[in-house]
């Protein structure tokens, strides 16, 4: 599948994109993530955000459309010794601003990241998906994503 939106950019996120990421993030009501818009939280984010743009292993990205953020997602590499010792990109944090979800925004992201880890030569994709988003869930089968794992999660805060 080739998503072709020539008004949106998909690019790596630079700190100016933090204010509109929160604000993605926090409108979220299904995320359960505690993401907030307060300003008081700011400096969270803003660490999160350091320790991601230094790392060589992950990368932020921004969906732009006229020069506002309307989506987003975070990739990160790594290398097990299954599968000979391959190297896999994990997805996470897709958003797609609530207004503009059903325009392929989403789509693009995800295409975007397929041919990333294609062209880094990576063995398989993988992401995780709330149990509560089944809109999410035919998303990601619709692109090609088969549920073959069972996660589990446990907060230590």
């Amino acid at each position: 599948m080739r998503i072709e939106l020539p008004d949106v950019l998909v690019r790596k996120a630079h700190s100016g994109d933090l204010p509109a990421l929160v604000a993605l993030f926090a409108a979220d009501a299904l995320g359960g993530h505690g993401d907030t818009a307060d300003p008081a939280a700011f400096p969270d984010y803003a660490r999160a955000f350091a320790v991601i743009e230094a790392s060589p292993h992950q990368t932020l990205y921004v969906a732009e459309r006229d020069g506002e953020i309307v989506g987003t997602f975070q990739t990160m590499v790594t290398t097990s010794l299954t599968g000979r010792g391959s190297s896999a990109m994990i997805i996470q944090a897709v958003q797609t601003r609530e207004d503009m979800r059903g325009q392929g925004i989403g789509a693009l992201m995800i295409e975007f990241a397929i041919a990333e880890a294609k062209g880094r030569g990576l063995r398989l994709i993988q992401l995780t998906s709330n149990v509560i988003r089944k809109d999410a869930h035919r998303f990601y089968e619709r692109l090609g994503f088969k549920p073959s794992h069972l996660g589990f999660k446990m907060a230590l805060k």
